[in-house]
């Protein structure tokens, strides 16, 4: 857990609220996690509760950083193996269906129905029609980053002929995305080009599932992996349990040579001096750097305060500003250096951090996330939320009363380690539980067939 004893608040264990833990006078700085989470606007006693109505945020405007770095936990040789699939491009996967991925929204009902018959996975969303510029663009390279998942293991991309999002296009991103790949496992239909567009996909459908039938795992070194973590729904327990529990874990995942992905750039904001200061080089920390204020200046544009977070529902759980939501929304990352800063469709590549662009919005993160090649996503909440992506999306309460209620939601109770007190033996519980995973093993939004992605937009609908 990573408090600090320069520390003015402390977290009650009962409720996840925060209290002063000494007298705060008006605008003096409110210290959480060893970092200022806001100025208190009036005097704060001590054993009172620190809240909203009596901390500010200090967030505005952009922000000049300088690279001061001090590492992070060195990158070891430990060896470690699953068994999982190979693919042409080097990389692993740890599913092997097959995906339907629709190039527009329209046909999403197609998709849908195609996959049913066949057992696969519809990836459906709302774009692909009336985009333009960077929305369009943007939509394309996701689409084909996600055709090219090592976790699928044969893939149809559906178009309707019409759109400007054309198969075509689609397709050229996808021979551009880099490295070899087997074109056997991915088909392509316009079905404004044909009759029965089922029976033509069913056609091609029978076709990938004579290639993925014949497909066996084998034994894999665990730095084929790439693993994703997000928070979503996060609490005042966020900080202190299940988000450290993860970043733990994915130390365990990168002294193996594994990478992990992390994205939800707004919800860094205040936390950056964490993250930047472990980059591996400049060239990193500049990636990094341009990423961030790429982003605090989307919100000027806008219009919008850099602050406007936490959620109405974080603010419930004990969470009043984004300083102190970043703060614990980067321990995902453990001590794991950054090797990596990127949009989501460029490949990742390396053991260590690599830092995805990309919104805190739970949808489009998880899809970022996927889109980038995280094989499974590590995803703690408080709050509790149902929503799973198309990859196996483990989900880690930071409270045990949300796993109680929610039994069919959670994979992994957190909140457990606030009585039982073993950091270690909930970092080697959780590994394992991965490792599993990775494997094949179902999590719950798996087995009740839950899967979603959203691309992010950001200029005009025609």
């Amino acid at each position: 857990m990573l408090i600090h004893r320069n520390d003015n608040v402390e977290v009650n264990l009962s409720d996840g609220q925060k209290y002063a833990a000494r007298d705060i006078k008006q605008g003096e700085a409110v210290i959480k996690y060893g970092f200022p989470i806001g100025t208190a606007m009036c005097d704060i006693a001590k054993g009172e509760r620190v809240s909203p109505d009596n901390l500010t945020s200090r967030l505005s405007g952009i922000t000049e950083w300088s690279y001061r770095p001090t590492g992070g936990s060195p990158i070891s040789a430990e060896t470690g193996f699953f068994n999982g699939y190979e693919r042409m491009d080097g990389r692993a996967g740890i599913r092997n269906g097959i995906w339907i991925i629709p190039t527009v929204g329209c046909i999403n009902g197609v998709a849908r129905e195609l996959a049913e018959a066949i057992g696969g996975t519809a990836i459906t969303h709302p774009y692909g029609c009336s985009q333009l510029g960077d929305d369009l663009e943007n939509t394309r390279l996701t689409l084909a980053a996600l055709a090219r998942h090592p976790n699928a293991g044969g893939v149809l991309v559906l178009g309707l002929g019409c759109e400007n999002n054309l198969i075509g296009g689609v397709r050229e991103a996808i021979e551009g995305y880099g490295g070899e790949y087997d074109r056997n496992r991915i088909k392509y239909l316009n079905i404004q080009d044909c009759g029965d567009e089922i029976a033509e996909g069913l056609r091609l459908l029978t076709e990938l599932k004579a290639i993925t039938d014949c497909d066996r795992a084998v034994s894999l070194p665990i730095s084929k992996l790439r693993i994703g973590v997000k928070c979503g729904g996060s609490d005042g327990y966020s900080g202190i349990t299940a988000n450290p529990l993860i970043g733990r874990v994915s130390e365990l995942f990168a002294l193996r040579g594994a990478s992990i992905l992390m994205t939800e750039i707004p919800e860094m904001f205040g936390a950056e001096e964490v993250l930047l200061s472990r980059c591996k080089d400049e060239v990193v920390f500049e990636k990094a750097v341009r990423m961030i204020n790429g982003f605090r200046q989307y919100y000027i544009d806008h219009g919008e305060k850099i602050s406007e977070n936490p959620s109405p529902g974080n603010i419930a759980g004990g969470i009043s500003t984004l300083e102190e939501k970043s703060l614990g929304c980067v321990q995902k990352g453990g001590l794991v250096p950054v090797v990596g800063a990127g949009q989501c469709w460029e490949r990742t590549c390396g053991a260590g951090l690599h830092i995805v662009n990309g919104p805190g919005n739970d949808l489009v993160a998880v899809t970022n996330l996927m889109a980038a090649g995280a094989n499974m996503i590590l995803f703690s909440t408080g709050r509790g939320t149902p929503l799973s992506a198309p990859v196996p999306t483990v989900k880690i309460s930071t409270n045990s009363a949300l796993a109680a209620k929610k039994p069919h939601w959670i994979d992994y109770d957190a909140g457990a380690m606030i009585s039982e007190g073993s950091d270690d033996l909930h970092t080697e519980r959780l590994f394992a539980l991965c490792l599993r995973v990775a494997e094949g093993m179902a999590v719950k939004g798996e087995r009740r067939g839950y899967s979603d992605i959203a691309i992010f937009k950001n200029g005009v609908t025609l």
